[in-house]
């Protein structure tokens, strides 16, 4: 014993010591190696199954280990805002997205705004650089405040898809007018379910899905456009189908176009602010359920 009561440890004691550790850690290197490897199988293997009854098309088994995943979207980072794949048409700062008709609509607090045909000189409707076929939509507006007119020639405009087939946009609050022609209808064709406008000054919400037309390879319609429209977050309508380009007074019919083609905001002469405008192509998956085959 020393003087402090302690055997002290000799060479042997330390080399047996030694040994147990460089024993537990080779122990422990084969236990994480047939871990990590056990992990990678796991991580091979898809979660699902491959004995279950085919799905209506006969390509995917229901619950299919190898049926693709989607591709992953980032949403943005506050409700409304442009997801990763968009495309920002406005967004508070510049109109390199658009080209009006006569002059420039001007920018303000982040807003853009019809400018009257008095400065314009005519009608100025502002119309966007890229052409779109299907896609989802997000667009807020805002009626003037106060009210200085009535009817259609209050807080009117409207969003022409494919500068064609027009979503209306007005002054819902209050404000009487032809039910086919209120805010939220398919302009001319199906009002809206329901009347979800906002007061005059206050901004709105529209989120929308615009279906583009088929046409055969002769030119006549195999399948007509269709809208779903939520107006401050209310349904307004539902995968409509649309009667063809918007006539005023008279009933719209389909003319063979292009699958892609502009979309357009409306210049009606009221001052009418929009801002935080983006879209989202649609590939062709998202409608193809219900295509004909004769259809593009």
């Amino acid at each position: 014993m020393t003087a402090m009561g302690m055997k002290p440890i000799g060479r042997k004691g330390m080399g047996m010591r030694g040994t147990s550790m460089k024993t537990c850690l080779m122990a422990s290197v084969a236990t994480a190696m047939t871990l990590m490897a056990t992990g990678s199988v796991a991580a091979q293997e898809k979660p699902g199954f491959k004995d279950t009854p085919m799905l209506p098309g006969g390509q995917w088994r229901v619950h299919d280990a190898d049926r693709p995943a989607p591709v992953v979207v980032a949403p943005a980072a506050t409700p409304g805002g442009p997801p990763a794949d968009a495309v920002v048409l406005f967004d508070g700062r510049s109109l390199d997205a658009w080209k009006p008709d006569r002059i420039a609509w001007p920018i303000a607090d982040g807003a853009l705004t019809i400018p009257s045909r008095a400065k314009s000189g005519g009608e100025n409707n502002l119309v966007s650089k890229q052409s779109f076929g299907d896609v989802q939509m997000h667009l807020e507006f805002r009626s003037p405040n106060p009210p200085t007119k009535t009817s259609q020639d209050r807080g009117n405009s409207g969003i022409w898809f494919m500068q064609r087939y027009e979503l209306q946009i007005l002054d819902g609050s209050q404000n009487p007018t032809y039910a086919d022609g209120t805010v939220g209808a398919v302009y001319g064709w199906k009002p809206p379910l329901v009347n979800a406008s906002r007061r005059p000054g206050e901004w709105q919400t529209y989120d929308i899905v615009f279906e583009r037309p088929r046409f055969a390879a002769d030119g006549s319609l195999a399948r007509p456009a269709y809208v779903t429209a939520l107006l401050n977050g209310v349904l307004v309508q539902n995968h409509q189908a649309m009667l063809g380009t918007t006539i005023w007074r008279q009933v719209a019919s389909y003319k063979a176009h292009a699958d892609a083609a502009p979309i357009q905001l409306q210049d009606h002469d009221s001052p009418v602010s929009f801002r935080n405008i983006w879209v989202r192509p649609l590939p062709e998956a998202a409608i193809a359920q219900d295509l004909k085959k004769d259809g593009k």
